[in-house]
């Protein structure tokens, strides 16, 4: 299947009802959208071939839709910093942000360089890209030491303020995340989250009252990561 054989299946797949249902109800604008549901995005991925070239030109295309599934199909190892600059640049909404930040660049070698440098820039997306970033590479990296997550607590402290909706979530997503790694993490987690409440910021309260809720929850699920270290903890325990 070519790149323009992939965009004609898109184009019949369009419906604008859905592009004005995912602006009102999912608060995702985009430019150039033909409303496609991202499940149905996730099937269509599925069928077509999974070839960096043809990522790329998804991506060129200017298409909505096509760009997010430029985020399933190219290859993670493939991946460069001009790339990832070249398409963050670009993100208008929380659904590309993550999806780009999740199934792609979280599985790369520059995610823990670029969560460190995004969670510093200014724009929402590329901030937002940043701690998306920090909250799927919790899970995409299975073996990572503690020290490489415990690096991202005083990124969390210093951006806690940032009362910009999809900063904030995802500022939040990534602190609970830390904490939902494994035992150590969780304790860690829960004492920032603490210090993260004695701001007088509401932004801050919020952020940190929410993972409070979650981690300290009696049925909250806990990882074993790094396995080598954590399951054997478990297992003696």
């Amino acid at each position: 299947m070519t790149t323009d054989q992939i965009i004609d299946l898109l184009k019949k797949e369009a419906n604008p009802e859905k592009v004005l249902l995912k602006e009102a109800k999912f608060g995702v604008t985009a430019i150039n959208a033909l409303g496609i549901y991202h499940k149905d995005l996730k099937e269509i991925a599925r069928r077509i071939p999974k070839e960096d070239e043809i990522a790329i030109q998804l991506f060129d295309s200017n298409i909505y839709e096509a760009r997010l599934l430029c985020s399933k199909v190219f290859n993670p190892k493939n991946l460069t910093e001009e790339l990832m600059e070249k398409w963050v640049s670009t993100f208008e909404n929380w659904e590309i942000c993550d999806s780009f930040s999740m199934g792609l660049f979280a599985k790369s070698k520059y995610a823990v360089p670029k969560a460190i440098e995004w969670t510093n820039r200014t724009r929402e997306f590329e901030k937002r890209a940043g701690f998306a970033i920090i909250a799927a590479y919790c899970m995409a990296d299975k073996e990572a030491l503690n020290d490489t997550f415990e690096q991202f607590f005083p990124i969390i402290k210093r951006e806690c303020t940032d009362e910009r909706i999809y900063v904030k979530k995802a500022v939040n997503w990534a602190l609970r995340n830390i904490g939902k790694r494994n035992v150590d993490l969780k304790l860690r987690a829960i004492s920032i989250a603490k210090e993260i409440a004695e701001k007088n910021d509401k932004t801050a309260k919020w952020i940190a009252n929410n993972a409070l809720k979650e981690l300290t929850a009696e049925k909250i699920r806990i990882s074993d990561y790094p396995r080598s270290i954590y399951r054997n903890k478990n297992d003696q325990g």
